[in-house]
């Protein structure tokens, strides 16, 4: 092999060699752009940054009907400060957020203790009382929800929450959008329509919500739901959807109620809390929602609040009398159509009735008694409305006050007939 043919085999390896290095490097490089765009960017810039850092970069933005476009002479981007947004329920929000609070319902609990036991050295817990056996009571925060302060009056902050956020509760505290937490008076309670009214001193109060006209809702208008889903830890947490039905007859605790179903939602904690318009007013008050159908199906989107114009109504009753005096017909009664063929033979009743109350006791000296109701009549109707179930009936009745006069049409041996009856109190 002659020197030159040296020569020209050492430059093709010299270049095949550079080309190797640089195919390598573009491995590399394209490496990094895959894993982490934001590395690879950041390098770029910052190249750019150094090749022409005495250029400063400009931008221009083409503004069409559908959008615009923005255009930099760096490839960079900066934060627009010159104006601020905010969404449509911001202030609304604003207008009931400090209003709205944790309310946790302690219980007590038994548990055995010795002098072993670390949480008894140190103290933990509210001890009630202890027996011989060594077991002791102590309070215990079994539950929690939402209320929302709307008034003051006498020294004292109302607050309304649900009913069973409180149930059995031995001791009430509710936790202050500051974080504070006070203890809290029950003042009056309805499981009926699941509400209650809380007080606390009105010098922890810097915000009271006001309550909007529910009668006026529509279909598809924006709301939010306050409250503190899951806990504490979740306080002031703030989920916004529209108004599915103004008006949803749904049963509870064998009691129908109307109520507002919305799809913003709502999970366990949020029972309590404010359902707010665009106006900051409390239209609603969460209660519950429906998870699951009755086939079992997952069901998202579904909860319901019980309508301000009721909440209005019971929680002043609640503040003035500590309870809700309902008119009653003095009867025990059950769904014809729960009954076996058997028990409908055994109780007289016609097999051409499909539907209705039968009564299997009237107390004597009760509204129904006065009226002529007997027991073995069948109602099938009350102030003009078919009556089907029990849920039914206490709607129609729950319209009334005390005093009020109504309609029962009721089947007795095959013959219709209807009885005016002047209601009485619950006791």
């Amino acid at each position: 092999m002659s020197e030159e043919q040296d020569k020209q085999r050492n430059t093709r390896k010299k270049e095949n060699n550079r080309l190797l290095t640089k195919a390598a490097i573009i491995g590399v490089v394209a490496g990094l752009l895959g894993g982490g765009i934001a590395y690879g960017g950041l390098s770029a810039a910052n190249l750019n940054s150094n090749a022409s850092s005495s250029t400063a970069s400009s931008s221009s933005s083409n503004t069409g009907e559908t959008g615009s476009v923005t255009t930099s002479s760096s490839g960079t981007t900066k934060v627009n400060k010159s104006r601020t947004t905010s969404g449509t329920m911001t202030s609304a929000y604003k207008k009931v957020k400090n209003s709205v609070i944790s309310v946790l319902n302690y219980k007590y609990t038994s548990s055995s203790s010795s002098s072993s036991d670390i949480y008894s050295i140190f103290g933990y817990g509210d001890s009630d009382s202890s027996d011989s056996s060594g077991s002791k009571k102590s309070l215990t925060l079994y539950s929690e929800g939402s209320g929302v302060i709307y008034t003051t009056a006498n020294g004292k902050g109302y607050i309304v929450t649900n009913n069973h956020v409180i149930s059995g509760a031995a001791k009430v505290k509710v936790m202050l959008d500051s974080g504070k937490t006070i203890a809290a008076k029950v003042v009056g309670k309805d499981s009926t329509s699941d509400l209650a009214v809380l007080s606390i001193d009105s010098k922890y109060v810097t915000q009271t919500a006001s309550f909007g006209d529910s009668s006026s809702l529509q279909s598809a208008q924006t709301v939010i739901a306050i409250g503190s889903p899951e806990g504490y830890e979740y306080a002031s947490t703030v989920t916004q959807g529209i108004i599915s039905s103004p008006s949803r007859t749904i049963t509870y605790n064998s009691n129908q109620m109307t109520v507002i179903q919305t799809d913003a939602a709502i999970n366990s904690g949020n029972s309590g809390g404010p359902l707010v318009n665009s106006d900051g007013q409390v239209i609603g008050i969460n209660s519950m929602k429906l998870s699951s159908s009755s086939s079992g199906d997952s069901v998202e989107g579904m909860g319901f609040a019980i309508p301000s114009n009721e909440v209005v109504t019971i929680v002043n009753q609640l503040v003035k009398n500590g309870k809700i005096t309902r008119p009653q017909l003095g009867i025990k009664v059950a769904a014809i159509d729960e009954l076996n063929s058997y028990y409908k033979k055994q109780l007289g009743i016609s097999t051409s009735l499909k539907k209705g109350l039968y009564v299997a006791g009237v107390t004597s000296g009760s509204a129904a008694a006065s009226a002529g109701i007997k027991k073995g009549d069948v109602i099938t109707a009350a102030d003009g409305k078919t009556v089907n179930d029990v849920a039914t009936l206490h709607s129609i009745l729950y319209s009334h006050s005390v005093g009020d006069k109504v309609k029962i049409t009721v089947n007795r041996n095959g013959k219709t007939m209807t009885f005016t009856v002047t209601l009485q109190a619950s006791n």
